[in-house]
């Protein structure tokens, strides 16, 4: 009876487990320029996220950087739309083409953030070092 019992709620836990992980996606496209930027910052690229709790991990591709990529992060802006400050490094092929990667453990102030989306991915390379592509995470 006893085991039944814990059976039982074990079934009826997995629901609410698999609840918690929230998939979001980004589209990169080259950040906001002007025209004497347009010989450096070129390219697309995409990630998906998964957030459970305060843990979030993040893969993805990008492709036709006019210069290898030097890093890619993830910035807190005060609205989506708006440039803000970067919390995390990710993983990062130093290349004009190739993967994102990286797992991070957000406070709760950021994981509120990025449900609300106002986190975004930016990656820089060595010919646009404040920033090549960039994409908000918007949920699935």
């Amino acid at each position: 009876m006893k085991a039944a019992v814990t059976i039982a709620l074990l079934v009826l836990a997995l629901p609410v487990a698999a609840q918690n992980e929230v998939r979001y996606k980004v589209r990169l496209a080259p950040v906001p320029m002007d025209i004497a930027m347009r010989s450096t910052v070129a390219g697309t690229g995409s990630a998906i996220a998964v957030l459970k709790g305060t843990s979030l991990t993040v893969t993805g591709t990008f492709d036709g950087l006019r210069s290898p990529a030097t890093a890619a992060r993830l910035h807190q802006g005060p609205t989506m739309g708006l440039r803000g400050m970067p919390f995390a490094d990710l993983t990062i092929a130093k290349a004009a083409n190739g993967m994102i990667s990286g797992s991070v453990t957000l406070t709760p102030d950021q994981a509120r953030a990025f449900e609300r989306g106002r986190v975004y991915l930016q990656i820089s390379s060595e010919r646009a070092p404040d920033g090549n592509l960039w994409g908000w995470f918007v949920r699935q």
